[in-house]
Formats: C-alpha cells, structure tokens, sequence
C-alpha cells in the first residue's frame, strides 16, 4: 500500500498545486505523511457526514474538492464546527488532503470530467491556459558520441513530451568545418577543410531547463565549439484551462438538452432549470463546474448554443438569454454540487489504476445544501 506522501505525489502530478488560484487553500489539511493509506473516501465537501462515513469505512484518507479551511484561520479548536472534523479525523486516523481549483482545470479535470458524462465529443477547454514554453533543439554530434550527448540531454531535463520522455528524431549527415589557428580540434587539423560524418539530433526541452540543457549538451559533447541551434517555440493553449466546449454527438432542443443532464448528473433538489427558448436547436456545448456565472460572455464567444454552470444569478441570466443579444445563449443551471460530483467517478478509477489494490470509495452522501424545494 502506498503512504499518504506517495499518494500525495501522484495528485500533485495529476492537479498542481502551483495552479491552483492564489485565494485558494489546496493540498493536506492534516495526516501524517509516513502512514499508509489503503482505503480512500472520495467526496466533494469534507463535512460532519463524509468524515463519519471516512470514519466508518476505515479509511485513512478524505479526499474532496472543497477545502476544509479555504479561509484562513487562527485556531481548530475543537469546540468550532471545522476544528472538531480536524480533531475527529485526527483522533481516527482520517487524513484529509483538498484539489480545488488545481482540479477544475486540469486534463481529467472537474470540467473535463462534467462534459465527457454529458457525452460532448471534441472537447477542449473553454479558457484555455496557455502550454508549457518550449524549445526546440537541434545539435549535431560524431555517430560514436550520440548516446552519450542523448543521454545527457535527456537527464538535464530535454526530450519529454506529455507522457513520453527520450522523443529524438536523428538524421545523419555530413558537417564540415576548418578548425583556425588556436583552435584545439576533436578531429581534424589546423587550416585543412573537414568533412565528419554527423548525427542531427533534434530534441525539445521547457523553456525552464534551458541552461542545464545547453550545459550539459556542452559538457558530454567531444567538440571544442558545439554547432547547434536553439528555436523558441510560440506558445499554444494546452489541454488544460478553466471549463470545457465541445459538441452534442447530435442536435438537441433546449428542453431535450436540460432533460439529459438531469438524467446524467446526480439528483438534488436543486435540480436542473434552464432559460432560453425550449424548442430551441443546441450543439454546441459550454460546461464549467461550480460557479462559472463569471465565463457566459466567453461561451458566447466561443459559439456555444448553451452553456451549463452552477449558481447563477438572475439578471445574468436574463441579459445572455435577452433575444435582442446578437448572439443569445441558453443557460442550463445545475446544483454546484452535482456539477462537481462527476469528477469523483473519473479520480476513483485514476486512483485504483495507478495503485493495484487500493480500496477507493466514492461517497454517495449528497452534500448539496438545498435539501427542500416546492413549486
């Protein structure tokens, strides 16, 4: 079984804390690092009844998407409300770690995981964050020295794509150079024209790891004067972002639409409302999780027909919808809560792929706050 430190390291890779919103308070809010973790309780909110039902289960980790302490805080006394969860669940050997807005965004992420269950398909952020900055590197290299420059490149930090790490792409070819007075050549003489047989190795590397990556090529390579070239790449948006747009597999009426997501998400008694024209025709698809009120212009923008969110506000929606908008949008809203819930199903299988027999559980308690509505 991992400890509560491994498995604190895979969710920091799969949702970055540096990503998170500066307001926000993400990561562990208490548990001890050295502990091993085989039982995890997933829940959106860390509240009295997901840290019974952690309790109960015997789980050693609370894992949800609200923080417990978003706001910052000058005592857990266990006679507050949020300090006696903080006692319960150190008294009971529950950790409690939060992904927030470092999970709304991310690939995989709250948004990501809202559109795939609505089933849209050629999904990609809304507000897309720009990609890491990256270059692009080309250095040519005697064929008997290429695996060790390879080598050093790639533990300096180049060649790692997504997933992958040592992408090269190598071409072989002829270099020539005439080494000068003062010159003190690998090959060659002084004054006399070389011809070498040489490899191209082309590799990318972040923008980050640019000086480590030069020094290192220089280092490992036999020539005095390396010949290389360095490119910037321009930035593009990455697959990670605030919400998610993408399209209907098929053309829906506002009233079908709103049908299927009440259908698709968990029940509350929110329930699900829309404003606009039932009968109007939607494909294009807006999704953000929790409270997305503040992105309706930019899902107009971006051409969405309707654009499903949480908590919004009543002249909001009255202007997207006003048919005298040149471009008037639906708005479906939905709990916060089951907007987010969705992610818990996509986390729990991430969590028990990666760790071959963790037990991970994903509350069905419905912590939405709305428990009555009459109409």
């Amino acid at each position: 079984m991992p400890t509560l430190a491994e498995l604190i390291g895979v969710l920091d890779g799969w949702y970055p804390p540096s990503t998170a919103e500066s307001w926000d308070s993400v990561g562990l809010t208490c548990g001890e690092q050295a502990a091993s973790v085989d039982r995890v309780v997933l829940a959106v909110d860390c509240v009295p009844a997901t840290v019974q039902q952690a309790i109960a289960r015997e789980a050693q980790l609370l894992l949800t998407h609200h923080p417990l302490l978003l706001s910052g805080v000058h005592s857990v006394a266990a006679a507050s409300p949020k300090g006696a969860l903080v006692h319960s669940m150190i008294r009971h050997g529950v950790a409690h770690f939060a992904a927030h807005t470092n999970a709304d965004i991310a690939d995989q992420g709250v948004s990501h995981a809202l559109a795939d269950r609505l089933g849209l398909v050629e999904v990609e952020p809304l507000d897309p964050d720009p990609a890491p900055s990256i270059d692009h590197l080309s250095v040519f290299v005697p064929p008997q020295h290429l695996a060790a420059v390879l080598d050093a490149l790639v533990t300096a930090g180049a060649g790692a794509i997504g997933n992958y790490d040592q992408c090269t792409f190598t071409v072989d070819g002829i270099g020539t150079f005439r080494p000068l007075d003062g010159a003190d050549p690998a090959d060659g003489e002084i004054g006399v024209l070389s011809r070498q047989p040489e490899s191209r190795l082309s590799m990318v590397l972040p923008r980050s790891r640019r000086a480590d990556v030069i020094a290192a090529m220089r280092a490992a390579h036999p020539y005095e004067e390396v010949a290389f070239e360095l490119t910037e790449q321009p930035r593009l948006s990455g697959s990670t972002g605030t919400g998610r747009i993408g399209r209907l597999a098929q053309r829906l009426t506002l009233a079908e639409f709103t049908r299927l997501v009440a259908t698709q998400l968990p029940s509350t008694r929110w329930g699900v409302r829309a404003a606009g024209d039932p009968e109007q025709s939607v494909s294009r698809i807006a999704v953000c999780g929790g409270s997305g009120g503040s992105y309706i212009e930019l899902a107009r923008s971006r051409g969405a027909d309707a654009f499903l969110t949480a908590d919004l506000r009543h002249h909001t929606a009255s202007e997207a919808v006003d048919e005298r908008q040149d471009s008037p949008m639906a708005l479906v809203d939905a709990a916060h809560w089951a907007t987010e819930q969705p992610w818990l199903e996509v986390l729990a299988r991430r969590l028990k792929a990666h760790f071959e027999g963790l037990t991970v559980l994903v509350s069905d308690v419905v912590t939405d706050p709305w428990t009555v509505h009459e109409h």
